[in-house]
């Protein structure tokens, strides 16, 4: 019979990838207070303008990072796996800049600010992790906006998805043979600046070039080095980290 997993397990394996951590810093943060709750997909985790008092770390499924415009036009910022806190940076800043929306059904676990602080004084090893996770994702940030200012379509979207198929593997969340796609066309469009219609074609493109195949849900890679060429993808920038 196997043990349930610890709820903080995907946030000890992702700082275990950042920095060296003794056992009793691992046994610290995984008697971090808690509350585990689950939510369903298109649901709003954070919204833009709220004063959060925890951090939420997603534990299973898939969130993304969003700012609207103001005629009501989504531009995506980011998407987030299973590991990733999804709000570190209100520690230290106040209020919600921007809304977090799960893409999928998610599982969160909800980690109390209080807590966390103590935990980053009196362990400064996670304190470097979390810091470096936290750069990480600046990182990242810089080249989604090199992304969809000066790419063309076809590489906005391949460099996207490299970048999705490098991290869950990273993750454990997948193969290039294999890997769950959970994004929508219009999706992908929000985090590209493309319309739904024009993400299809590329994605055709794609597809008709041989370099990878869809299926409901599933992507798989047929020609990973002629898929990162198409996507100028060097994925130096996630500091094999992420």
């Amino acid at each position: 019979m196997h043990a349930t997993p610890h709820p903080l397990q995907p946030l000890l394996s992702k700082v275990r990838r950042i920095a060296r951590i003794s056992a009793e810093d691992e046994a610290s943060l995984l008697a971090l207070p808690h509350r585990v709750n689950h939510v369903g997909a298109s649901r709003y985790i954070i919204r833009e303008g709220d004063i959060p008092r925890e951090c939420c770390l997603l534990v299973d499924g898939y969130a993304a990072r969003s700012k609207l415009a103001a005629d009501g036009g989504r531009q995506i910022v980011s998407f987030h796996i299973a590991g990733d806190i999804l709000d570190l940076q209100h520690l230290f800043l106040e209020r919600a800049d921007h809304s977090v929306q799960a893409m999928t059904e998610a599982t969160l676990v909800w980690l109390p600010m209080a807590g966390l602080r103590a935990l980053i004084a009196e362990r400064p090893a996670i304190g470097t992790a979390l810091w470096r996770d936290a750069l990480v994702d600046a990182s990242i940030f810089r080249e989604w906006v090199l992304n969809v200012g000066r790419r063309d379509a076809k590489t906005r979207i391949a460099h996207m998805l490299c970048e999705f198929i490098v991290r869950s593997e990273v993750a454990g969340l997948g193969t290039v043979d294999r890997m769950r796609l959970p994004f929508t066309q219009e999706q992908i469009g929000d985090a590209t600046g493309l319309t739904a219609v024009h993400v299809n074609r590329m994605l055709r493109e794609l597809t008709d070039e041989g370099l990878i195949e869809r299926s409901p849900g599933v992507l798989r890679v047929r020609d990973w080095a002629g898929f990162k060429r198409a996507a100028a993808f060097n994925a130096a920038y996630l500091h094999a980290a992420a």
